[in-house]
């Protein structure tokens, strides 16, 4: 089952995959190996994996901060650009996630996807006039609509 999530303490410490939601508010020049591209201003999703130490929450932590020292890919975006959250799924593949979103643009070939035999890229261009697929939306809906733990859900009356 996808889950969304807005903060990295809220994933599991569990292995599992995840699209991360970024956002970039100016163009940025990326590198993919020997091919290179200028990235525009916009939402960009990168499917990866965690399966080490601490899990979906650990790495997730990892990408959602800027101050670090880079060594994937996707480093190059995580410091420039603002994390809006990530799609997560407990034990989950990359590649099911990045096949899930194959509808959307790939903005670089070989970007995160150097070691992947079946995907030309595992970043996605995000247009704002494209849809997620819809367990995805509704995944993303829940989690803004999730009360604080010190809060009881307040419903409205029928």
């Amino acid at each position: 089952m996808i889950r969304f999530v807005i903060d990295a303490a809220d994933a599991p410490a569990a292995p599992g995959a995840y699209a991360l939601w970024l956002r970039l508010d100016a163009p940025l020049a990326v590198t993919a190996g020997k091919r290179a591209a200028v990235l525009a201003p916009g939402d960009y999703l990168y499917c990866g994996s965690a399966r080490g130490s601490g899990g979906l929450r650990a790495r997730l932590a990892r990408h959602m901060r800027r101050d670090k020292r880079p060594h994937w890919h996707i480093d190059q975006l995580t410091v420039a650009g603002e994390a809006r959250g990530a799609f997560i799924v407990e034990g989950g593949d990359e590649c099911a996630l990045n096949a899930a979103l194959a509808a959307l643009p790939i903005p670089l070939d070989g970007f995160g996807s150097s070691d992947c035999p079946r995907c030309g890229s595992h970043l996605r261009f995000f247009p704002t006039d494209a849809r997620l697929p819809s367990a995805w939306e509704n995944a993303r809906k829940a989690a803004e609509f999730t009360p604080p733990p010190d809060r009881p859900a307040v419903r409205p009356s029928p």
